[in-house]
């Protein structure tokens, strides 16, 4: 996925969310749940959506996107203290080992064409203890995009991957992660919910 492509979506990006409102409310209400006191670090965090929702739950938030328009117009929108944006590689990051108690990449592990670098990446800053939530858009059939999919897909913003839930689940397994939830969440594109920690 081009940078630039999610540059131009930036000034955009939350009223197009909007027809995805029921998921979005799942997310805030789980993530919420799942950070409570804890130091998280947010990838592809677009216009900081989440990051603002689970703010009051999390001791600090570190939102982090690819594209600078994006967290240009999440700084415009305001946030909490405990919350600050940066400008972030999810393949090639700057933290630390070790540095976070959660770790959340929502609705990105399939436009990142190489989605295992991120993994490996989440993997080292994450605290041995640490907890993966990585909710994800996935299709009901292999293969079969809804309308809404193809609108996207005209509209420059391209999938490098298309898993189903089971397709999606076995990739987070097979990268060294144990599912400990899941959930699918219907929408017009549906999400796969994961929460996940290092397979012993």
């Amino acid at each position: 996925m081009k940078k630039s492509v999610w540059d131009i979506f930036a000034p955009i990006y939350e009223r197009a969310m909007k027809s995805q409102e029921n998921i979005y409310d799942f997310l805030y209400k789980e993530i919420s749940g799942a950070v409570s006191g804890k130091t998280v670090l947010e990838l592809a965090t677009g216009p900081g959506l989440i990051a603002r929702h689970i703010a009051h739950s999390a001791k600090s938030v570190t939102a982090t996107d690819f594209a600078p328009k994006m967290i240009e117009t999440a700084k415009k929108a305001g946030a909490p203290q405990n919350v600050i944006f940066e400008t972030a590689d999810a393949t090639n990051l700057s933290y630390e080992d070790d540095s976070f108690d959660v770790v959340v990449i929502a609705n990105a592990l399939h436009i990142i064409p190489n989605p295992e670098k991120a993994l490996c990446e989440i993997n080292r800053v994450l605290k041995s203890d640490g907890i993966l939530i990585a909710p994800n858009f996935i299709e009901r059939e292999k293969g079969k995009k809804n309308l809404w999919q193809k609108i996207l897909t005209f509209a420059g913003i391209k999938f490098a991957h298309e898993w189903t839930a089971e397709e999606y689940k076995a990739f987070l397994e097979t990268m060294g992660w144990k599912i400990t939830k899941s959930e699918v969440i219907k929408g017009r594109i549906d999400l796969l919910y994961t929460e996940c920690r290092r397979s012993l």
